[in-house]
């Protein structure tokens, strides 16, 4: 799957959008394990930092939970999204 990222703001906040609008549409259904860094640098072509924020940013707002040595995955109930 290709995605043009706008390369005048932030990368990692498009990403984690990307990846929420994924979450909320079913692609990735609750309990189901999401991209890992590795995966989501591979896809975007971006740095493994830049998908470390993206996954530090879904935990931060609760759609995500991570285990460790299993990986990450997606929470029970999401917060809705911020104004």
């Amino acid at each position: 799957m290709s995605v043009d990222l706008d390369r005048t703001r932030p990368i990692w906040r498009q990403i984690a959008a990307i990846v929420q609008a994924r979450i909320e549409d079913g692609t990735y259904p609750v309990g189901s394990k999401v991209p890992s860094v590795v995966d989501l640098s591979t896809e975007f072509g971006v740095a493994a930092s830049t998908a470390q924020k993206v996954h530090a940013r879904l935990k931060a707002e609760g759609w995500v939970r991570s285990e460790v040595g299993l990986g990450t995955f997606v929470a029970e109930a999401q917060k809705p999204p911020a104004p």
